[in-house]
Formats: structure tokens, C-alpha cells, sequence
């Protein structure tokens, strides 16, 4: 495992497909700021069988998490698709990336493509070139990660460290503002479960 600070947030993020899938993890600051850790595309060929293009996807995020020990995990929600071989492909690889996270104790955040282009670029129809530029940007990388996939993981594994549930699973690296915000929450929701 990586030395890191106590203070940051290992996020690992999914792009799922069948015949690649983005996997990319940062370390995050309470201050947002962002650090690339590891970034890559786990491919499949088109006339492996299914299960083993499965396994195949389940032993690479496996190696990852087991490499980067990330502690949070955010993946892509299929939201739209006429494509049927396209959803079933995503929806195969998505199930895979759940249960190797589950199987390690790991939450997973789920983030629709506008949700992630929101986080990333502020703009929720954002093209995939714009959310390359900016995950580059904010990562401070000389050049957009190539292919997609691999800029997408990244910008869902900002997003899920910036919408704050990740935050949550990760202990003593909230701002002052942050703890008194969920302090609020917790307080809120225990009036309503007393009224």
C-alpha cells in the first residue's frame, strides 16, 4: 500500500464496459485538491467467452483494490441506453465491480454520466473531450488520460469524492464545516424519528 496523509481520500473510480473498463483512483484532500494514484483500462476481446471476460474484469478491479487499498468506491449508473448489447454489457461489468467491492467491506456510490459531468466540469451535458480537459486540469496531468474510459474512471472517482458520501466512510478528514454539517443532519434526523 501507498504511505499517504491521514487527511486524504482514496477513491477509486469505474467506468464498467465489457471490453473496457476504466478504472482510476485518486487521493483526495478535504480541501478537494486531487492526486492521480493509478490509472488503466481493463480490456476484454470481443470473442472471449462472456464468463471469462467477467472474470477477467473481476481479477483486474481485484489487483487494484488489493494494490491501492482504496477506501471508497465509485461507479458509473447506467442511466440511458437504446443500445441493448451495450446495456447488458455495462450492466454485466457494472455487477462484477459491485461484488468485488462488496466483497471487501466497500460501499459503492452509484453516479449517473450527468451527475459525474456536473461534479467535473459544472455543466451536466458536458462532451467527453471537456470532461477529459478538466479531470486533466484538476488532476494537473500534462495530457488528457487516453482511451475515454480511463479519463471517465477518474472524473467518477472525483465526483464521488466531491458529492461527500465517500467523506463519510473515511473518518477524521472532514473540514470543520463538513462536521457541522453532518452533525446538523444527524440531529435533524433524529427529531424526525422522535416526533
Amino acid at each position: 500500500m501507498t504511505p499517504r496523509a491521514s487527511q486524504t481520500l482514496r477513491v477509486l473510480g469505474i467506468d464498467p464496459g465489457l471490453t473496457r473498463c476504466g478504472i482510476g483512483i485518486v487521493d483526495v484532500s478535504p480541501t478537494r485538491a486531487a492526486t492521480l494514484v493509478h490509472v488503466d483500462v481493463i480490456r476484454t476481446p470481443a470473442d472471449m467467452p462472456l464468463e471469462r471476460r467477467l472474470l477477467a474484469i473481476a481479477a483486474g478491479i481485484s489487483d487494484v483494490l488489493d494494490e491501492f487499498a482504496p477506501v471508497a468506491v465509485g461507479l458509473e449508473r447506467m442511466f440511458a441506453q437504446h443500445n441493448l448489447r451495450t446495456v447488458m454489457g455495462t450492466a454485466q461489468a457494472s455487477g462484477v465491480a459491485l461484488q468485488v467491492a462488496a466483497a471487501r467491506g466497500l460501499a459503492v456510490g452509484l453516479h449517473t454520466p450527468s451527475e459525474v459531468k456536473a461534479a467535473i466540469t459544472g455543466y451536466g451535458a458536458a462532451d467527453k473531450l471537456q470532461v477529459g480537459t478538466m479531470v486533466a486540469k484538476v488532476l494537473g496531468l500534462a495530457a488528457v488520460p487516453r482511451p475515454a474510459d480511463a479519463a471517465d474512471a477518474l472524473a467518477i472517482a472525483l465526483c464521488h469524492a466531491w458529492k461527500g458520501p465517500a467523506l463519510s466512510l473515511a473518518p477524521g478528514i472532514l473540514t470543520p464545516a463538513q462536521e457541522a454539517w453532518r452533525r446538523a443532519e444527524k440531529s435533524a434526523g433524529a427529531r424526525r424519528l422522535s416526533s
